[in-house]
Parts: structure tokens; C-alpha cells; sequence
């Protein structure tokens, strides 16, 4: 028992002002955290570190220190929930603070808190005061509880909740009651079904078994699945299970072993191991990836169906991690590449939305929009040339593994010219190879994808959504490992400037290399031309001083006319040709004669779609309203039968290049934007969301088309918005995670509201 519950059971028992009966923490109190807090306190971007989406991220409590720091100059320590440490104590040791604790005199922090934001509500669907910073680089104070008179003196409206409408007259006095009777918080430990414990020991069996090759794919698998939330077939709604290093082995409860990256030496004698996700999911961090017996069958068929041996079982350290394809080169290259395209949108999920992809500079070397193919195994030199195999590999290490601030450019530029050497070396292999059509891979689902942009976020989805955009990329085994390596892998959410400097100019190195290798599939005297159209201004000397040239001689058998339009030909065939795999027609974006809509949906939905259809793929140098949009807008369409559609308007912002990964003002060209507009959610972080009847789309989009300005586009948020001060903001904002249960249940979580902007 805790302290604070025998606190509580003193006061109960002296008959005091806490008389009333018990609250629970989890039948009571954590659904009002995940309804009105997890949408800021989650993850790594929680404001003060405080995560209020599981008991332990409650009595962890908050830190003056942000996660994500991108000018630190020394790596942090890593804060890990359900890693790191373990109980208040060792949190305590780590320098978190209570917001439970009453002090002397003085009721708890997150008490004090809830007062403050009581006392000053936002003006009812008003904007918020132009000097309260919302926007994500804002600067925490996380005071002490010693420091809160003056906190709120200075920021009277940074109460909680921060600048939105706040809790109601029942959820307030809940939390009130909760924590004067001492914050009492019972865990309950998320069990696996008797299904899923037989799944996971037929797992963990293959994961841990006892002979080298198994050993060696047992590592591999990990170092691709450890920031999955894997689910089983049959298994529990809701529940997901993380893949770890533990002390103990399969039987024993799993005791994680917390080092900085997966691929760091764990010390000791460890054993893989799969482990319940605490907690409340929320969108930003749930990347799923299925386990079956199907699945199992199809590892063991890929690994372990050929004849190979493990010379040596490879160590741990700085080249090992530099270098995955040296380190793992005896696990046949196809079986490692295979294994990577049958989920493909998981693997390029971790890399565009996991922990990498947050804020303007990370996500600055990409296009708001562009599509995503792979090379198929059978092509890919990588895969079937051992000679090319064996000088290629070499070239293909990745910097950040020193990241001594002194020492950056040497180890760039290292890097850089090793990169040049094997980009080189490909267009060499290639040369005389004319790409086809069978090139391209089509095994399922997952070949085509598309990935859009949110300025400081991004996000992806199965098939070719929206316009045909400006860039497409078509990556191969050494692209998609790399990319998957150097983002996912060998990040350090923790490590100082010059490790995430060096991660994201490789990152522009392996777009370029996407890019390059997409040019070989259009005819060959198109091809500068289309390259240049993609690196103007600025980016013609980066052309010229980093990156390689391109094979103008080689011709393709695509078929496709030696003109501008080679691009919008092969975007043409390429959505004919695979359109069995494609995940969906996009009618909205895309429409090709009249109707513009989903054929299979009802009538009033038909001419919603149709009404949107207007707003679409056209530039903003016809639409000016959409310079006054947000990044990632949602619209909730009621309908006559009581049900609702939701909307993704995606902002495409247009660039000149996206070379560098500072100055984009520079090269932005905003005459050029264009909107994506989707039935879904296609983002972890709306921006803003709009609300209304189904009869009042038409009137909505002419609004928007004769919005030629600030003032009239107000008078449409005025209308349709729905503010951080809306009375009913929470009801919209919770009806979005739950749209998505309804929708897509295996993807669903709670959405993030850091970015909910003050339109």
C-alpha cells in the first residue's frame, strides 16, 4: 500500500472532511486524464514530461528538462516510461517532482493547477488572447511546488487545462475529491489473454532459439520491431504487446533491460521477450504491426528455409551500428528485404511518424506530398549480385554514432563522400539496365504509399492519394534499410545537436537517392529536366556540391513520351496497372469526369464529396483561402440519419527544393499550395477541426472560394470552427478517436491537440 493510501484510509477513519467514499484511480479518475489531458500528455512531447495516460506516468510526474531539444549540445538522460526506472522512488532519483503531493499548508500541484485554469476559463468559442503561446516550441515552465505562486502570477492563463476549455463542474470536483483524499493510484496491469500467452511463447520460443542463424535473426527481427505495437490474431481488442530485452527468460516476469538504442551492447545475458503497452493509446506512437501463425510461418520460411551459416555471431558497437548490412550480411539479403516489404507501411510509418519526424527541421528535407514504390527483389542488384553486393556494402555506413560537436562537418563530409562512392557505384551497376514495369514490386498492399507533410509532423497511408505529386520516390533494400536504420534505429530522442544534425542530412542524402532512383523508370532525355524542376534556385548548388549525377543514356521500356509529361504518363499507367493493390481510388482529388465522389457511399455523402471536389488540387493562386488554413484540417460532416464522415484537408505546401534543412521560408512558393481532401483521418495532430450539417457543405465551400482574406475566412471559423474555446470542444475533439475506433479499431488512439491552432 502507498503512502498516500494510507493517508487517505487515516483521514477516512478519523471521520475528517474526506468522509465521502474512495475514488478509484482507474474506474474514476484516469478516464478524465484520457479524456481531457492524454490529447498534451503523452509521450515524448508531453509539456514537463508529464505523461497522464497510465498510473505509472501519474506518479512518475513531471521534469523541468523537455525531451525534444534540438540545439542541446550534450545527450540527455534518457526518461523512458517503463524503462528507464521503475516506482517513484528511482523516478525521484531521476529528478521528476510530484503534482500529487500535498505541501504544507498547500494543496497538491496538480490541484493548484486545476484552480488556476478554473479561475480563468477562455472567453466561451472566442479566440485566445494573441500573447499565449500555443504553439509547440513554446518555452514549459514546470514549476516546482514552490514555484507556483509566482508561475501563476506571471502566467494567470497557463492553468490547466492549457488554453482550452476546461473540465466540467463534475470532472473538477472528481479530481479535487481524488486528490485531496491523497491520490490514491491502484495499478492494474494490462494481462495477456490464455491466446495471446500461447502466441507469445511460440514467439519468444523463435526469437531465443539456441543456434547461431537463429540467434543472429532473433537480433534482426528486434532491432525492426521494437518500436511495433504488435497484436495477434484472435487476440484481445485493445491490447498490444512491445518486444524487449529482458534479464529473464520466457516463464519468468520480463525485467527490460534499458539501454540507449537497441542495437547498444545489453551488458549481459538477456532473452527477447514480449510485454504488455501500458496505458492509454494514443495515435502519434501506435504503429502496429500484426503477429499470427500465418506470420510466424512466413519468418521461419524466409530465414531458415535456405541453406546459410553464421561464420561468427557479430559483437555490439559504433560499426556495427554504423553498418547493419555488414553487420547482419550472412542473413541472406532477400529473406532481410522480403521480410521489410511484406509491411511495408509499418517500416515507412516508423520512420515518417515515430519519434524522428517531430518539428519543422526534421521534417524539412521532404515534399508535403509524394508517393512511395519499391524495387522488387528480383531487380534490386543488391539482392542478386553477391560481387556488387560485396563492394556496395562497405560504402553504406551511417553517421551519428559520434556526435562530438567539433567534429561534425569532419564526420559529414566522411559520411557524404562514402554515400557518393555507393551512389556512384549503383549508376554504374545499373547502367545498360532499362527499368520495366516488373520492376516495379506488387506483391500486396503495402507496394504503393503515400506520405504527406504537416510543416512540424507527417504521416502515411496505404495507396496513391491526391494529386500526382511533384516528386515520387522508388526505393530498394540499401534506401529503405538505411532510411530505417539511421531514423528509427540509430536515433537518440535524447542525443545533442550534432547526432540529430547528422541524422536528418543523411536523411536528405537518402531522398535524393529515392528520387534518383525513380528517374530511371521515365525516359531517359526527361530526366534532367524533371531533376532540375525539383532543385531550383538554392538547390542547384546543392546539386552541384553534394549530391551525384544521374544516367541520361539509359533508356526505360515504360513506354512512356520523352516530354514533361513523362512524369503524368507514368503516374497514368502506374494507377492503371496496379490498381488491384491500390488501397483506394481517390475520386475527390483525382476526379476524371463528373462525378467526384465515392460510387459506394449514400447520396448525401455523393454530394458532399462532390461539393469538396471544388477545393481540391488547385493551387492557391486560385483559392486564397488556403493560405489561411492550417496544415492538417479536419471536417465533421453530419448527415440527415444522425451518423457523421470525417475529412482530412491536408495544406500542400510548395517549395522550391527541399534541400536544406533550415530556411524554408526562403524557398517556400505559396501561390503553389494545393489541398488534399480525404474521407479519414490522416493525421496524429489535427490543427483544427470544423463542424457542420451535411446541408451546409455547399454554402461552407463558396464561403471558402470567395475568401479572398484574414477577415473573411474568420467569418467562416466564426460559423462552422470549432475554437479551443468552444463549450462543446472536448465532445468534437473525443468524437475523432472514436471515429477512428469505428473505422480503422487496430489503428485507433487518442489524437494529440499540441497543434490545435487559434484560428
Amino acid at each position: 500500500m502507498t503512502w498516500r493510501a494510507m493517508l487517505a484510509g487515516l483521514l477516512l477513519a478519523m471521520g475528517g472532511s474526506l468522509a465521502a467514499e474512495p475514488l478509484s484511480y482507474q474506474r474514476d479518475i484516469q478516464p478524465i486524464f484520457t479524456a481531457k489531458c492524454v490529447a498534451c500528455h503523452a509521450c515524448y512531447d508531453a509539456p514537463c514530461q508529464l505523461n497522464l495516460g497510465s498510473d505509472e506516468g501519474v506518479l512518475r510526474g513531471a521534469h523541468k528538462l523537455p525531451v525534444y531539444n534540438g540545439t542541446r549540445t550534450q545527450a540527455q538522460e534518457t526518461t523512458r516510461l517503463y524503462l528507464d526506472a521503475h516506482g517513484e522512488p528511482a523516478w525521484r532519483r531521476k529528478d521528476f517532482f510530484s503534482v500529487l503531493d500535498a505541501q504544507p499548508n498547500q494543496a497538491a500541484l496538480m490541484a493548484r493547477m486545476l484552480e488556476l485554469g478554473r479561475a480563468n476559463p477562455p472567453v466561451a468559442n472566442a479566440k485566445l488572447p494573441a500573447n499565449l503561446d500555443i504553439g509547440i516550441y513554446r518555452q514549459n515552465q514546470c514549476p516546482l511546488p514552490g514555484e507556483f505562486e509566482g508561475y501563476a502570477q506571471k502566467h494567470a492563463q497557463a492553468g490547466m487545462p492549457f488554453a482550452v476549455t476546461g473540465l466540467n463542474d463534475e470532472e473538477y470536483s472528481t479530481l479535487q475529491q481524488w486528490l485531496e483524499q491523497g491520490a490514491p493510484v491502484e495499478t492494474a496491469p494490462l494481462q495477456p489473454s490464455v491466446d495471446e500467452q500461447q502466441q507469445i511463447a511460440d514467439w519468444e520460443a523463435l526469437l531465443n532459439g539456441p543456434n547461431d542463424r537463429e540467434q543472429l535473426v532473433g537480433r534482426w527481427l528486434y532491432e525492426h520491431l521494437f518500436l511495433a505495437h504488435l497484436y495477434f490474431d484472435n487476440g484481445e481488442q485493445g491490447h498490444f504487446f512491445q518486444l524487449v530485452r529482458s534479464r529473464t527468460p520466457s516463464g519468468q516476469p520480463v525485467d527490460p533491460i534499458a539501454t540507449r538504442r537497441p542495437n547498444d551492447d545489453p551488458g549481459q545475458v538477456f532473452y527477447y521477450r514480449l510485454l504488455p503497452i501500458q496505458g492509454v493509446i494514443v495515435h502519434k506512437t501506435h504503429i502496429t504491426y500484426p503477429l499470427s501463425a500465418q506470420k510466424l510461418a512466413r519468418v521461419k520460411q524466409l530465414f531458415f528455409s535456405e541453406a546459410w551459416q553464421v561464420g561468427a555471431l557479430p559483437g555490439y558497437g559504433m560499426q556495427r551500428r554504423a553498418n547493419p548490412f555488414a553487420t547482419f550480411e550472412t542473413i541472406p539479403a532477400r529473406a532481410r528485404y522480403q521480410f521489410m516489404l511484406d509491411n511495408a507501411e509499418y517500416f515507412v510509418r516508423t520512420f515518417i511518424r515515430g519519434p524522428v519526424c517531430r518539428g519543422q527541421i526534421a521534417t524539412d528535407v521532404i515534399r508535403d506530398q509524394f508517393w512511395v514504390m519499391f524495387q522488387a527483389p528480383d531487380h534490386d542488384e543488391y539482392i542478386t549480385n553477391a560481387t556488387y553486393r560485396a563492394q556496395a556494402t562497405p560504402l553504406l555506413s551511417m553517421p551519428g554514432q559520434l556526435d562530438s560537436l567539433g567534429d561534425l562537418f569532419t564526420l559529414w563530409g566522411g559520411y557524404r563522400e562514402k554515400r557518393n562512392q555507393y551512389e556512384n557505384l549503383r549508376r554504374q551497376m545499373y547502367s545498360g539496365v532499362p527499368a520495366e514495369w516488373e520492376h516495379l514490386w506488387r506483391g500486396n498492399d503495402n507496394a504503393l504509399l503515400t506520405v504527406f507533410r504537416q510543416q512540424d509532423s507527417a504521416s502515411v497511408r496505404k495507396g496513391l492519394l491526391g494529386e500526382v505529386p511533384q516528386t515520387l520516390w522508388w526505393m530498394d533494400y540499401p534506401l529503405l534499410e538505411r532510411t530505417y536504420y539511421q531514423l528509427v534505429v540509430n536515433f537518440d530522442v535524447f542525443g545533442n545537436v550534432s547526432h540529430q544534425a547528422q541524422t536528418r542530412l543523411y536523411f536528405d542524402l537518402i531522398r535524393n537517392g529515392a528520387e534518383l532512383n525513380f528517374l530511371r523508370l521515365l525516359p531517359a532525355e526527361s530526366r534532367q529536366t524533371l531533376l532540375n524542376s525539383w532543385y531550383e534556385n538554392s538547390g542547384k548548388l546543392k546539386l552541384w556540391l553534394t549530391y551525384t549525377g544521374i544516367d541520361t543514356q539509359t533508356k526505360s521500356r515504360l513506354a512512356l513520351p520523352a516530354s514533361q509529361d513523362a512524369k503524368q504518363a507514368f503516374a497514368d499507367q502506374l494507377l492503371q496497372r496496379l490498381a488491384n493493390i491500390n488501397a483506394r481510388a481517390d475520386p475527390i482529388n483525382r476526379c476524371s469526369g463528373q462525378h467526384c465522389y465515392r460510387p459506394d457511399i449514400a447520396q448525401p455523402l455523393q454530394a458532399v464529396e462532390q461539393a469538396l471536389s471544388r477545393l481540391a488540387a488547385t493551387p492557391a493562386a486560385q483559392l486564397p483561402f488556403i493560405r489561411q488554413l492550417p496544415e492538417a484540417t479536419l471536417l465533421r460532416v453530419e448527415l440527415p440519419d444522425g451518423s457523421r464522415e470525417i475529412y482530412s484537408v491536408l495544406r500542400n505546401r510548395a517549395h522550391s527544393n527541399v534541400a536544406f534543412m533550415l530556411g524554408e521560408s526562403l524557398r517556400y512558393q505559396p501561390e503553389q499550395d494545393t489541398l488534399t481532401i480525404f474521407p479519414g483521418i490522416l493525421s496524429s495532430y489535427p490543427n483544427f477541426l470544423f463542424n457542420l450539417p451535411a446541408a451546409d457543405v455547399s454554402a461552407f465551400v463558396e464561403a471558402l472560394e470567395r475568401a479572398k482574406g484574414g477577415q473573411a475566412f474568420e467569418r467562416v471559423v466564426d460559423r462552422w470552427g470549432i475554437r479551443r474555446s468552444h463549450p462543446d470542444f472536448w465532445r468534437y475533439f473525443n468524437d475523432l478517436p472514436a471515429y477512428l475506433q469505428e473505422t480503422e479499431p487496430r489503428e485507433a488512439g487518442m489524437l494529440d491537440m499540441n497543434r490545435y491552432q487559434n484560428l
